[in-house]
């Protein structure tokens, strides 16, 4: 069922994704204990696409509010999700941390994958922001019981063109290997996870676009766009902003007719759905860092049903040869709309 399921997901992102690019596959440990370390932008989606492209199957710690959306608690255990607990969710509910501790370290002594999101929060600012010491915590946990354990930490940069648009494209950089014990001094607690916090936030800066400034943050993610940089290589969109002077660009004006009419016309045929999604929908995402997720939740199961309702429909009014080719054109102009280039300006909120 599980690899039924992932199929499912895996070509679901594939077409609600213009582009899925993949750095560093050769970098994941296939039979050795690892603990994954993306930074957090984009909610679910981070997590739907590095359990579907991290060639493991991991688990995932996740802050314990999350759960509160039933609607997701199915998807939730699918990708075998344990919640964590923060100050903000209560101070009577950290003592439950050390069980979890306990049980990831647990799962990482049977050579299982790991995920936690270092930064202990998600924001769809384009920065990697302090991290926490939730997954130094795990690596106490296992070496205190096995000092002997290679762990191997692996960060990960979670790239997005556009996180709250679609069509988007994204990019995953898997970091190089950190072998946790030749950074860990049993005798020295403090010193080791400041060693490890270090080395794993210097490898995400750059593994994905990280703006230091926040005071000019917002000049300078106007400024990138001026620029056109392709947020899919952190590389070169770091050292843009090494070189940059905020202020310096106009932003670009103007747009094409052809994307006009391709929006129009991808409007109009999926019209029942994104009625749905603009107003029923969207209204209910909680935050800006959810917006995608719901969005490709919503996709995930209304698609189907639509083009289930357009065979039945043209088979009702023509035949079934007829519904076939309509549901199959549809789904072929879609799939073409994500993928073709277009500017943000004219993507589908």
């Amino acid at each position: 069922m599980y690899s039924i399921i992932k199929l499912y997901i895996r070509t679901a992102l594939r077409l609600y994704f213009k582009k899925i690019k993949l750095h560093g596959l050769e970098n994941i440990p296939k039979d050795k204990p690892v603990l994954f370390l993306p930074n957090h932008q984009n909610a679910l989606l981070d997590v739907l696409l590095i359990a579907i492209y991290c060639q493991r199957k991991p688990w995932f710690l996740a802050r314990s509010d999350v759960f509160n959306m039933k609607v997701f608690l199915g998807l939730f255990n699918l990708v075998q999700m344990i919640p964590i607990y923060r100050i903000r969710d209560g101070r009577q509910t950290i003592q439950k941390n050390q069980e979890i501790f306990d049980r990831c370290a647990t799962l990482l002594l049977q050579n299982k994958a790991l995920v936690i999101f270092p930064e202990a929060n998600h924001n769809i600012k384009r920065r990697v922001r302090p991290l926490s010491n939730g997954f130094n915590q795990i690596i106490h946990a296992v070496l205190e019981r096995t000092p002997t354990v290679e762990i191997t930490l692996v960060p990960i940069g979670m790239n997005y063109n556009n996180a709250t648009h679609f069509p988007d494209s994204t990019a995953l950089y898997f970091g190089t290997p950190i072998v946790a014990r030749a950074l860990y001094d049993p005798i020295d607690k403090k010193a080791s996870f400041e060693r490890m916090r270090s080395a794993v936030s210097k490898q995400l800066k750059t593994l994905t676009t990280h703006i230091e400034n926040e005071e000019t943050y917002d000049k300078t993610v106007q400024e990138l766009h001026a620029l056109s940089v392709n947020y899919l290589d952190p590389k070169a969109v770091n050292k843009t902003l090494q070189h940059m002077t905020v202020g310096s660009e106009e932003q670009k004006k103007g747009g094409r007719v052809s994307e006009f009419l391709l929006k129009l016309s991808f409007n109009i045929l999926n019209f029942p759905l994104i009625l749905i999604w603009r107003f029923l929908v969207k209204p209910k995402v909680p935050e800006p860092e959810f917006l995608a997720t719901f969005r490709f939740a919503f996709a995930l199961f209304a698609y189907p049903i639509y083009y289930g309702m357009i065979v039945s429909l043209l088979t009702l009014c023509i035949n079934i040869a007829a519904g076939l080719i309509g549901a199959i054109v549809l789904f072929v102009f879609n799939w073409c709309y994500v993928r073709l280039p277009r500017s943000n300006r004219n993507s589908i909120t």
